[in-house]
């Protein structure tokens, strides 16, 4: 986790060995890789952004239906600070959060709650026994590809339950994960580079009077 790395004791500066700047050298290390974090970080952004849609450039969806994903104004930014379901209701914001959680390493928490959304869904008992099935073998058995970090107990009962799967038979997991995410991943969210960018408000400049 970023915020992990940024954590670091405070040493003795005395002992240190000082660099040319006068900063000492493992400092200089912990900054440099805080700079290398976010530029990964933005990049991992920038790309998830243009291949769900580019703003600005409309993306046109299974129905011929064109889609937009356009930037938010700062105002808009600032409405998904004030709960979790702001930020997950609005698509640009998901994104962006859906990025920044890739580059945490985490994206399988997201990419869940998303599939148990689209899960609830689902009339076709069919289709509803194939959805349950998917989520399992991605999610939730043990070495899955994309294993969420929930208790044996609560795994269990998945299993059990997607015997014959009904709408409900994630639900317990997902309000988990959700918890999760609200409670850990989302404040770091909040506090990130990216975000802040978002919600800052154009500067206006303005011309010097003629004398």
């Amino acid at each position: 986790m970023q915020s992990v790395m940024f954590l670091a004791f405070q040493p003795n500066c005395g002992s240190m060995e000082k660099s040319a700047c006068g900063y000492p050298k493992d400092e200089e290390k912990r900054e440099k890789m805080k700079r290398t974090i976010l530029k990964d970080w933005k990049t991992r952004l920038s790309y998830f952004l243009q291949n769900s849609s580019t703003p600005g450039k409309p993306k046109a969806n299974k129905k011929g239906k064109q889609q937009a994903f356009i930037k938010p104004s700062p105002e808009e930014a600032q409405l998904w600070s004030e709960t979790f379901d702001e930020l997950l209701a609005n698509k640009y914001g998901l994104a962006a959060f859906r990025a920044f959680l890739k580059s945490e390493f985490c994206e399988e928490n997201i990419e869940f709650w998303l599939a148990c959304e689209d899960f609830k869904k689902t009339k076709s008992p069919q289709k509803l026994n194939s959805k349950a099935r998917k989520i399992y073998t991605d999610f939730i058995e043990k070495e899955a590809p994309k294993e969420i970090n929930i208790d044996f107990q609560t795994k269990t009962m998945i299993a059990q339950n997607i015997e014959e799967a009904t709408t409900g038979c994630f639900i317990t997991a997902q309000k988990r994960v959700y918890s999760l995410m609200e409670n850990n991943s989302y404040p770091r969210f909040l506090e990130s580079e990216f975000y802040q960018d978002l919600c800052k408000k154009p500067q206006i400049t303005r011309e010097p009077q003629a004398t």
